[in-house]
């Protein structure tokens, strides 16, 4: 078999094996893992071979919509807004901003983070400091 170079593109012309996907939200291809890492919010009892699987949130230039990339799911989610400092909403999901974000599904806490590019855990818990892709 012969190998393409750039043959995983996607429906959108994202070059997955280069880290990227199409962000609904956006319009473009991005890496999610620059946006906000969310980890679980339950321990997971994981082997030293095994990876968290984390969920990232990338917001528009507004901030008032945010894109949601779970783990092991292939369409992200878009939530919105009504004002700073309300959740972000889509259905039963709601983004928080509390000491970074806690994301909710049917009122649950799932997935949490400091609100920080990454697994960095330092910074600020001004929760409206979003990181805004571009």
């Amino acid at each position: 078999n012969e190998v393409v170079l750039g043959g995983d593109k996607d429906a959108n012309g994202c070059l997955a094996s280069a880290g990227y996907t199409w962000s609904k939200l956006n319009k473009e291809c991005v890496r999610i893992f620059t946006g906000v890492q969310l980890l679980p919010a339950e321990k997971v009892e994981s082997t030293e071979d095994e990876a968290v699987l984390a969920a990232y949130i990338l917001f528009d230039k507004t901030k008032d919509n945010a894109e949601i990339f779970l783990p092991n799911q292939d369409e992200s989610i878009i939530l919105k807004r009504e004002s700073e400092g309300k959740p972000w909403v889509n259905g039963s999901w709601q983004l928080i901003p509390w000491k970074g974000f806690v994301l909710k599904k049917d009122g649950k806490i799932l997935y949490s983070g400091d609100g920080q590019i990454g697994s960095t855990v330092t910074g600020s818990d001004d929760s409206e400091e979003i990181p805004v892709t571009e």
